[in-house]
């Protein structure tokens, strides 16, 4: 580790929190009701698509409303979707003349773009034409995105109201999340992306000849707008199967610093929205800075792994100092590497600007105990939030029982059915990572797609897992996941990951909403302190080391021991 790579990773994060404070300011009044400076240019539009889908942004939903109107805009994307994967041979646009996608590997990818996760088992530039990647692909990357903040907005009124059944309106908060926040901030991070040498063209591939003398084909197509969006909206999926260590996806350090940050920037900005929809910002703040320590403690963690580099090489008679760089872009370096693997899959991204599966093995433990602590470090667009409030309603329950009080958090009293969804919530990604991992394993099917054996095995086979349920979408490389049965099984991983979490969590907020808000006393516990932000730290790392420790061991840790063990040896 070197000075000069924390401030690198300095300068990102504090970048970040430069722009919480606006912008998370900005949405709480957007999703108030309020005017923002862009109304006067984006409230016509706003207004015409209510007219064409005859809707009525004033006429609230309740819980159960709120929840059947996204999983039909979700059927409804993912039939969508499907038929332009399956049909792309018919599609225009499509230079390269690729076929349509076979049927398994369609429901993978439909999946994965709606649930937000964007696991592609697939090479973006071989596979998808230019057609699919924008009228598909980016089209559920604005939607899934916006699909997030708008469940976020609902769980955020169940603590702004008291004595009512409503939570506002899906098909609202879904528009004016697209139209006043992803679609702006894409195209101001496309055009910075245009300007540090990102292409956005139509043509699909270009001729080049090597310094050798050989002849090269360099695929293109509209990259840009592809890579702002996937990254703001917490995608992840990219639009070259190197993802974002490709130089024509991120050429320099400059765009690795800016894509990085429009990963973080709309996840740290919703805590601030949170507090100021609430009337307490300090809760926001508490919220976020909870999010804030665990994700540089995962950072310094890789960080540190990646700079000890492994005791194979030191063995050889490798210089130890240049720790490990395989699977990692020199343009980039091991701190900017690290805070990219801590931060995407904190978040629920999924992007990589180095190979995961080359990661030491600590260094590639704490992506995967981030993808199962549920993604909430600081968490997708939207399902950040409303996953550190159901860990925020945990914390105050056992911060209940420990002062023998009842309860409660923003004024809301925390019983018996809130605490049974929220408790049901999070049970949901321990399930299915660890029952399709050991079904899996067991499996010969499944075994034949790892490309190594033992503990790396394991953990390849539970980082898939992990990051399907997590709706994460990053991989460990050495698994083949373009098979009937990785194509299902994760599939389904995500679907699970995806509505069986938000649904408890939405008809917890539908709970909350209808009860009143009482004032603090004296017998409150403070939810803004140090000590509710270190007992909700603590909450989270216990809840997520209770359940995947032991599958944790027999995968990274084990393997590390044994790569200790062998060179001692």
């Amino acid at each position: 580790m070197t000075v000069f790579g924390w401030l690198q990773i300095a300068a990102v994060l504090l970048f970040t929190l430069a722009t919480a404070v606006p912008l998370g300011r900005y949405m709480a009044r957007l999703f108030s009701g309020e005017r923002t400076f862009l109304h006067p240019l984006l409230h016509p539009v706003e207004r015409g698509f209510y007219r064409l889908a005859g809707v009525t942004p004033e006429r609230e939903q309740g819980w159960l409303g709120y929840a059947l109107a996204m999983l039909a805009f979700s059927a409804a994307g993912f039939a969508a979707l499907y038929l332009i994967l399956r049909a792309q041979g018919l599609m225009p646009f499509n230079p390269g003349q690729l076929p349509g996608l076979p049927a398994d590997l369609a429901f993978n990818t439909a999946v994965s773009f709606l649930t937000n996760t964007n696991w592609q088992a697939y090479a973006g530039e071989t596979t998808m034409s230019p057609f699919s990647q924008m009228a598909g692909l980016a089209v559920q990357n604005f939607l899934s995105a916006a699909t997030g903040i708008a469940l976020a907005m609902a769980v955020t009124r169940a603590f702004a109201r008291a004595g009512t059944d409503r939570l506002g309106n899906f098909w609202a908060d879904m528009t004016r999340a697209t139209l006043y926040v992803l679609l702006p901030l894409s195209i101001l991070v496309a055009l910075a992306l245009v300007a540090l040498g990102v292409p956005q063209t139509l043509t699909g591939s270009v001729a080049a000849v090597t310094l050798e003398g050989a002849q090269q084909t360099i695929a293109l197509g509209p990259v840009a707008s592809q890579e702002a969006i996937k990254q703001l909206g917490t995608n992840g999926g990219g639009f070259f199967n190197a993802n974002s260590a490709h130089p024509l996806e991120n050429p320099s350090g400059l765009s690795n610093g800016l894509v990085i940050w429009a990963m973080l920037a709309i996840s740290a900005a919703l805590p601030i929205t949170f507090g100021r929809m609430t009337g307490s910002e300090r809760q926001g703040w508490a919220i976020l800075a909870a999010m804030g320590l665990l994700l540089i403690a995962a950072t310094a963690t890789v960080y540190w792994a990646e700079t000890a580099g492994t005791p194979h090489l030191a063995a050889l008679g490798l210089d130890p100092l240049a720790g490990n760089m395989e699977g990692k872009e020199v343009r980039f370096g091991q701190a900017m590497s690290a805070l990219f693997v801590a931060v995407t899959t904190g978040l629920s991204c999924g992007a990589v600007n180095a190979m995961h599966d080359s990661l030491t093995p600590l260094g590639g433990l704490v992506p995967l105990l981030l993808m199962q602590l549920g993604e909430v470090l600081p968490g997708g667009v939207g399902s950040g939030l409303y996953g550190m409030v159901v860990f925020c309603v945990l914390s105050v329950f056992v911060a209940g029982l420990m002062v023998g009080r009842s309860p409660a958090f923003l004024g809301k009293k925390i019983e018996a059915r809130e605490i049974r969804l929220a408790v049901l919530a999070v049970l949901i990604l321990p399930l299915v990572i660890l029952g399709f991992t050991s079904a899996a394993a067991l499996l010969p099917a499944a075994l034949a797609s790892l490309n190594n054996a033992g503990p790396h095995g394991l953990s390849e086979l539970l980082y898939a897992y992990s990051s399907a349920a997590g709706n994460n979408g990053s991989a460990f490389a050495g698994l083949n996941a373009n098979t009937p049965w990785f194509n299902t099984t994760l599939g389904i991983a995500m679907m699970l990951g995806r509505f069986a979490y938000v649904l408890p969590v939405l008809a917890m907020a539908g709970a909350l909403a209808a009860k009143p808000r009482l004032a603090a006393s004296a017998g409150t516990f403070p939810t803004t302190s140090p000590l509710f932000v270190g007992l909700l730290v603590g909450v989270i790392v216990i809840l997520g080391g209770l359940q995947f420790f032991p599958a944790l061991a027999l995968g990274p840790i084990v393997e590390q021991v044994l790569m200790r063990d062998l060179v001692t040896f």
